[in-house]
């Protein structure tokens, strides 16, 4: 059997240039590779504000751009995490021995929650508790994140093996696993901040964004007046665009180097925004029929979550009978156990 991915995105704001380079395409790429899961996660959505309708709508089309990306349904379960209970039914199981020390040192936690710590919704806490869930539902091997999400993997592990120590070998522990170029692409004003699914500014590249918007904010984007195309980190600006480009052209650091050497950070800007708009172009076509014929993504999305309940399901009803809610498998109800 091939090892089992587990890749969760949130429809908060809409989907970039650096989800589709630092995970969406690793994702259709390995699907061949891998027994893939892959989640439109919009519980974790609302544990921030959100606008009832928009969420509706981004959580649709997010699922419409991974299949516009090369999503595969016949290779591949794609799902709403909303329409499998299972979820939330096993986060509450994981909660009830998760450590608040732990939770307390989630870093995630303290950015979003910031001044507001004491009043944000208790779900934005549990949060990792809630992704630690998704995960472990399905017996998964590997976990694709970028740096800023390994601490929650870390923390599923830690839940994984508290469980299977208090009640007997149950979960899969899990791995991160981590790409090595582009897992985190910045944003184009401020490169000493990601690129935001969220960020309505000039500084991210968002999938749906007509080639003229995206070719103006390549070109308003933050470099330094080095003057050298070099990948250095202590030129942010330059070395985040030359990142995108390098992943987008399959060059190495040295070719992309030599090829500009003696030109200004202008040419770079132009190519970057060329192999941008020549890669969003297929994806932006597929959505669109889509767009045409929306039912195609409700099918997919309710197969999806047919199947992933079918998996869920016996997980949970595993964990319920561990903790004592329910008779083990093969011993009627009301027995003692």
């Amino acid at each position: 059997m091939k090892p089992r991915v587990f890749s969760g995105i949130a429809p908060s704001g809409s989907p970039t240039i650096g989800n589709l380079l630092g995970a969406i395409r690793h994702w259709v790429r390995d699907q061949e590779r891998f027994d893939n899961i892959f989640c439109v996660v919009d519980l974790h959505a609302i544990t921030v504000p959100q606008d009832p309708a928009e969420l509706r709508d981004k959580t649709w089309e997010l699922a419409a751009l991974l299949l516009a990306c090369g999503i595969d349904p016949d290779r591949s379960l794609l799902f709403v995490q909303s329409h499998v209970p299972e979820h939330t039914t096993l986060a509450w199981l994981l909660n009830t021995i998760t450590p608040m020390g732990w939770l307390n040192r989630m870093t995630q936690f303290k950015v979003k929650a910031g001044a507001e710590r004491e009043t944000v919704g208790a779900g934005l806490f549990n949060y990792p508790v809630l992704m630690a869930a998704d995960i472990l539902a399905y017996h998964t091997h590997y976990v694709p994140v970028g740096d800023d999400q390994k601490q929650h993997v870390e923390l599923t592990r830690d839940i994984a093996e508290r469980f299977n120590h208090l009640y007997g070998k149950t979960f899969t522990i899990p791995e991160p696993m981590i790409p090595r170029v582009g897992a985190r692409i910045m944003s184009l004003d401020d490169p000493s901040m990601k690129m935001s699914k969220s960020d309505l500014g000039p500084g991210s590249l968002f999938l749906l964004d007509s080639p003229d918007v995206n070719r103006k904010k390549v070109s308003r984007a933050v470099t330094d007046s080095v003057g050298v195309v070099r990948f250095d980190p202590e030129q942010p600006g330059l070395l985040n665009l030359l990142t995108i480009l390098q992943i987008l052209s399959g060059e190495t650091s040295a070719e992309i180097e030599q090829r500009f050497a003696g030109q200004g950070y202008s040419a770079v800007k132009r190519e970057m925004a060329d192999r941008v708009v020549q890669a969003l172009e297929p994806i932006q076509a597929r959505y669109r029929a889509f767009a045409a014929e929306p039912e195609q993504v409700d099918a997919v999305l309710a197969a999806g979550a047919e199947k992933a309940r079918a998996i869920a399901c016996p997980v949970v009803a595993e964990v319920e009978a561990r903790v004592g809610l329910r008779a083990p498998r093969g011993r009627p109800a009301g027995t003692a156990i």
